[in-house]
């Protein structure tokens, strides 16, 4: 893999991991048009979401600390440990579809076809969770179903298209979250998915070569700084409730995607 072809997917996980659009839908679709590009498999993905990883474990470090030591106005230890026990629970899902279907997910990214479905699914979920929204519950609301809920949701965004990030905000919107709450949820279950995702491919790293492992923290390395920029305008566009406009994206590209498959197979 070239430097720039290292750069270039970087940047688009760095800009899609934290919009409800699907980063993997997105790294597929680009993947596919590259020129002379020959699919990496899981591994490359992987490195490029450790990227993103380390841009939320930065950007939500008070978060982090919270979870750690219970140290936050208001709250206490058991607070903090609730908290770390729903977060593990959402995970446990995807950690039993990832070990079951790790194949069949990464074969899944070489059908374009699949890719453009996905996307579509994920836009009609936008816009169903954004319309029936109107929650108010807070963080320290979630209850153990609505934990196993998002987990569910998460699960799904294994398939490339589904994003994780709409999945599990738009499950937390269902469940009567309010829109920062259920954001924050979201991107503190992304650590866990991550980390579990990273540690079940470990032994794939051991095939990488020198030559590989420069294009790969090259990959890393924008990941990680174009996805901290995003968090932040993330956050406040979530903020202004316009969340159902990423619905109509994903509704437009998924289409265009399944067009472009139908008439070139026609």
């Amino acid at each position: 893999m070239s430097i720039t072809a290292a750069i270039w997917l970087g940047t688009v996980q760095g800009l899609t991991e934290f919009l409800p659009v699907s980063s993997s839908g997105h790294l597929a679709i680009a993947q596919h048009f590259m020129t002379g590009f020959e699919q990496p498999g899981l591994l490359f993905d992987i490195v490029l979401h450790l990227g993103t990883l380390g841009a939320v474990l930065l950007y939500f470090r008070q978060e982090l600390v919270f979870l750690a030591t219970g140290l936050e106005p208001g709250s206490t230890g058991s607070d903090a440990r609730r908290l770390i026990g729903l977060l593990a629970l959402s995970t446990v899902p995807i950690v039993i579809v990832a070990l079951l279907f790790k194949d069949r997910v990464e074969q899944a990214f070489e059908q374009l076809w699949l890719v453009g479905a996905s996307l579509c699914v994920t836009g009609g979920w936008l816009l169903l969770s954004s319309r029936v929204a109107s929650g108010k519950r807070q963080l320290q609301d979630i209850t153990m179903r609505d934990a196993v809920i998002v987990g569910l949701c998460q699960s799904a965004a294994l398939l490339p298209g589904i994003s994780r990030s709409g999945t599990t905000i738009g499950a937390g919107l269902m469940r009567g979250l309010e829109h920062g709450a259920a954001a924050r949820f979201s991107f503190l279950l992304s650590i866990p998915a991550i980390v579990g995702a990273t540690l079940l491919n470990l032994k794939d790293a051991a095939s990488v070569g020198s030559d590989a492992m420069v294009s790969y923290f090259v990959g890393f390395s924008t990941a990680f700084a174009i996805g901290y920029m995003a968090i932040g305008v993330v956050l406040r566009f979530l903020a202004s409730q316009k969340f159902h406009l990423f619905g109509y994206y994903c509704l437009a590209s998924g289409g265009a995607v399944l067009g472009y498959v139908t008439l070139g197979n026609s």
